[in-house]
């Protein structure tokens, strides 16, 4: 099961940090971004057959290729912007991780401009 090898390296990252915090406390950042990358990495086969489901699901119902991308896209910054916010929030830069968030959130709007317009639209043709 992925979940255990997930959980496994978060707890022995998480114990390893925490030995690294008493005598070395600027290498527990590293070891946080690895863990991080390697837990990224264990997901990344199930993200690819997330995708590829529904990219068939949208070519079965017709829907418009594009939104699923922008809908990909948002997810994807979303789960980055939160990666990023907890590292900088683990080495205590909280008001770093705030304004990461605050980028994350105008990109994602940015991003989903194009499928309200379109949800407008549609709308509009329904009502008389």
């Amino acid at each position: 099961m992925e979940i255990i090898k997930i959980i496994a390296l978060g707890l022995v990252a998480t114990i390893f940090i925490m030995m690294l915090k008493q005598y070395r406390p600027e290498y527990a950042i590293y070891v946080s971004l690895l863990a991080g990358a390697g837990i990224v990495l264990l997901v990344m086969d199930k993200l690819a057959g997330i995708i590829n489901i529904l990219s068939s699901l949208s070519n079965k119902a017709n829907i418009n290729s594009g939104f699923l991308g922008i809908l990909l896209k948002i997810t994807g910054i979303a789960f980055l912007t939160e990666f990023a916010t907890s590292i900088c929030k683990d080495s205590g830069e909280i008001a770093i991780a705030n304004k990461i968030e605050l980028g994350g959130k105008v990109i994602i709007i940015g991003m989903s401009i194009p499928i309200i317009t379109a949800l407008l639209e549609l709308i509009i043709k329904i009502l008389p």
